[in-house]
């Protein structure tokens, strides 16, 4: 999970504006943590303390507000009676990682994946993307190797990973769509030698680079098991004292 705030985190300030060379720094003077990393706590949270998902999300958002939030899914946590609205934004994608750490099975991680994206996020590519990431940080946990990853993946959501990182990078654009975001998240992590290359890889890419970076650290984090110190150190020292206690209560827990 603390991978994919750091992904977060990191590549915020290069939404829109992406780097020039791949040889950028990660930690940025302006570097904060936006809506990937508050909704991300509001998924920890509600499995730590066994609520809806619907309850958490709703929560924290409106208790966080201005953090780069959509604007439908600023109608969805200012209105008195929230619903579902069949977006099939990266959204789902972005807060799931702490399910596919807590899952102690794939069909424990699929289901809770699309229980978690339903709330807001229930047309198909919605569900399929917050699975994706789900269950590739799962199979990671579990000791699977890339080529299973990708294999899993395509067999269970349709992605085609087979696609080359180098071939992707240089006409990739600006897509906030799971479909349009997700596989090419996953790629990046496919074709990295380490987390902080995930994450630098998911941001070079040049298109929604917090969330892509944010998708792509969480499954570095589950495959490489180890992130870099003064990543984490940064990182944490630009959150509230709230997300750092939950986040080591969640780490306790798994």
């Amino acid at each position: 999970m603390l991978g994919a705030i750091i992904g977060d985190i990191a590549g915020c300030v290069y939404e829109r504006r992406p780097p020039k060379t791949p040889e950028f720094p990660l930690m940025h003077p302006f570097s904060r943590y936006s809506d990937d990393t508050v909704l991300t706590i509001a998924i920890a949270t509600a499995l730590l303390d066994n609520t809806s998902y619907n309850q958490a999300l709703y929560q924290f958002a409106r208790a966080y507000p201005n953090r780069g939030y959509g604007s439908t899914f600023i109608r969805w946590f200012t209105s008195s009676n929230p619903q579902s609205y069949n977006s099939f934004g990266n959204g789902s994608a972005m807060r799931v990682s702490p399910i596919g750490f807590m899952a102690q099975s794939r069909e424990w991680a699929l289901s809770e994946a699309e229980k978690s994206a339903s709330v807001t996020h229930n047309h198909p590519e919605g569900i399929k993307g917050a699975q994706a990431v789900a269950l590739a940080i799962y199979l990671a946990r579990q000791g699977a190797s890339k080529d299973e990853i990708r294999e899993q993946l395509t067999l269970q959501v349709g992605y085609d990973l087979s696609r080359s990182y180098e071939d992707i990078q240089p006409t990739y654009t600006f897509d906030v769509t799971c479909q349009g975001s997700v596989p090419e998240s996953i790629i990046a992590f496919l074709a990295s030698e380490n987390y902080e290359d995930a994450i630098r890889k998911a941001i070079w890419l040049g298109g929604d680079a917090d969330t892509m970076a944010c998708i792509a650290g969480g499954i570095a984090e589950a495959y490489y098991g180890e992130i870099p110190e003064y990543l984490m150190d940064e990182a944490m020292k630009k959150l509230p004292q709230q997300f750092k206690d939950i986040i080591t209560a969640f780490y306790q827990a798994i």
